[in-house]
């Protein structure tokens, strides 16, 4: 586990909880000012093809906003910096009108099927993606650049793996089609065989 993340997350009011809860609470001291990425999240990263984004508004409220994309749309880029392509959507820009009064986010990542889940920490910045040609080639892929409004670029402070328990499996038509064709196929020998 990054330290850093658990410093920004456990703050006086969950010190508080945990100690009315647990009869303690958990401290985290000397932590570097972020964690950077190693290869097991960059890896993790770039396998996903959705991930949720939580911003706040200037009202204080809470948005979770649900990205998805090609496997692999959101790109590592340094040690702690990722970004993506934001596509054509609702119209809406909650997240990108929030990023406007505080540029902090949020992310999980979710591998239902592995029930693993990344949670990201980090301050985004949102570009035109017409004024960063380069950093478009960059961040989406040829056939889906002209579905692009906006690119995002999140600077990574810490990050977070969570435990399996209660993340219930899920997967996606393509992963289920792996898994049956197999059946399907000894189905068919087994039908051809039955006819003979």
């Amino acid at each position: 586990m990054a330290t850093k993340y658990m410093q920004l997350v456990l703050t006086p009011a969950v010190q508080q909880a945990q100690d009315k809860y647990f009869g303690r609470h958990q401290a985290v001291e000397r932590v570097p000012e972020s964690d950077a990425l190693t290869p097991d999240e960059a890896d993790f990263i770039a396998s996903r093809d959705s991930f949720y984004m939580a911003t706040v508004s200037e009202t204080g409220w809470p948005y979770l906003q649900h990205r998805g994309g090609p496997t692999g749309f959101v790109k590592v880029l340094g040690p702690n910096l990722i970004g993506f392509a934001d596509f054509k959507g609702n119209r809406q820009l909650v997240s990108t009108g929030n990023l406007n009064a505080t540029d902090r986010v949020a992310l999980f990542l979710m591998d239902y099927p592995s029930r693993t889940r990344l949670k990201l920490l980090g301050y985004a910045r949102v570009l035109g993606a017409r004024e960063h040609a380069e950093l478009l080639e960059q961040l989406a892929p040829q056939p889906l650049r002209a579905k692009v409004e906006r690119l995002f670029l999140i600077q990574v402070i810490s990050y977070d793996w969570n435990c399996a328990q209660y993340i219930t499996p899920r997967f996606t038509a393509a992963e289920l089609e792996k898994y049956v064709a197999p059946l399907k196929a000894r189905i068919a020998e087994l039908e051809t065989q039955d006819k003979r």
